[in-house]
């Protein structure tokens, strides 16, 4: 083989190899757009269920803190039904007790129902105080309401 065509050999081994890395360079490319946008469809699928996840837990967490808020009412209603014939001086202590579980419960009722959507992170501290506050005014609606032990 002369020099001539061993050069021109060297040049066209050259320029097919060329060609497959650009060709393959391509290929990698259109694979990595792929998979790129798969893993957006993914992300996309579970923020879309992050959301919806969130929006069912606000939507039963009102649902219990109404009846927890509910069981409360009643509980308030009985204790004055059962104070109805209490001595004056013992009936407006109780009453005035009465009131204030009813403004706290209130307070309540109007927190959980005027609560917008802020976020989970908002949403997780918004549950942990609200939690907090409604066991306390559960606690002294039941203080007040169940009978004393003499």
């Amino acid at each position: 083989m002369n020099i001539s065509n061993y050069i021109s050999a060297i040049l066209i081994s050259t320029t097919m190899i060329s060609c497959t890395s650009s060709e393959k360079k391509v290929e990698n490319a259109k694979e990595n757009v792929e998979e790129a946008k798969n893993h957006m469809n993914n992300a996309s699928e579970e923020l879309a269920q992050a959301k919806e996840d969130y929006k069912a837990d606000m939507d039963n967490y009102k649902v219990q803190s109404s009846k927890r808020i509910a069981e409360n009412e009643k509980s308030i209603a009985e204790f004055k039904e059962r104070i109805r014939n209490e001595k004056k001086e013992a009936k407006a202590n109780y009453e005035r007790r009465i009131e204030e579980l009813e403004k706290k419960n209130s307070d309540m009722k109007k927190q959980i129902d005027e609560y917008k959507e802020e976020g989970k992170d908002k949403w997780d501290e918004f549950k942990t105080a609200f939690n907090k506050n409604m066991d306390e005014v559960q606690e002294a609606v039941k203080d007040l309401t169940s009978p004393k032990k003499k």
